[in-house]
């Protein structure tokens, strides 16, 4: 049997490791809730900085003048874009409308022109005729028909060319023109103004106001007055 000594040793050791056991307890306590504590004030400061930057965004977005500035660039860029693509509108009317200028001026210009090959290989032809007409005698009764036949065929066939432009030159009397006429020779004359037409070689033609083909003609000039020369005598005496 124990003693009673042995047995209030064996109840303080029990009151011992009940002590320590709630010691032990209490420490733990201690350190969940410190552990709590600080996890707490870290969402609670993190919170408080995403509401920070919440209201000073807003802030900064609810800023007329910041608003106003951004606007501004905004429709200085817009009208910048907007006078550019202006501008190569206009640049691109312009070369459409010079393109149908350009089209148009050529079709005309082939129209007016197509038959200039064809009138330049006529032309000899007319040059044949009118120069039967020149070296035929029309008193004779027995070539007359035929110099009629001819006369009416060159004014038919000046009548016919001439509904596509072409005008034939004869500028007898007329003032010289260097830009139709084509001078071979020069001739003095006193019943003709100096400079102007006295005989045509060949008639010329003109086609919608271009020449095809020069007038070939004498002009006139000033005539040389006459030198009076007086004629000396020599006596001759014995």
């Amino acid at each position: 049997m124990q003693t009673e000594e042995q047995n209030l040793q064996d109840a303080m050791n029990a009151q011992n490791a009940e002590a320590y056991q709630d010691t032990k307890m209490q420490e733990t306590t201690s350190q969940v809730s410190e552990a709590e504590a600080a996890a707490a004030a870290e969402a609670v400061a993190a919170a408080a900085d995403a509401d920070g930057e919440t209201a000073g965004a807003e802030e900064q977005s609810s800023d007329p003048q910041m608003e106003i500035a951004l606007l501004r660039t905004q429709v200085q860029v817009l009208a910048q874009k907007a006078k550019e693509d202006h501008d190569s509108m206009l640049r691109a009317v312009a070369e459409a409308d010079n393109a149908r200028k350009r089209a148009e001026a050529d079709v005309e210009r082939e129209r007016k022109f197509a038959m200039e090959k064809f009138i330049k290989a006529i032309i000899p032809v007319y040059d044949s005729l009118d120069r039967a007409l020149e070296l035929s005698d029309r008193n004779d009764p027995a070539s007359k028909a035929t110099l009629d036949g001819v006369e009416s065929t060159i004014t038919l066939l000046l009548k016919e060319l001439g509904a596509f432009g072409l005008e034939c030159i004869n500028p007898v009397g007329e003032a010289f023109n260097p830009n139709v006429h084509q001078a071979i020779s020069v001739a003095p004359s006193a019943e003709m103004a100096p400079n102007h037409v006295l005989a045509v070689m060949q008639k010329g033609f003109i086609l919608n106001g271009r020449v095809v083909r020069p007038a070939m003609v004498m002009v006139s000039k000033a005539a040389e007055p006459a030198e009076n020369k007086e004629s000396g005598s020599i006596n001759v005496q014995a």
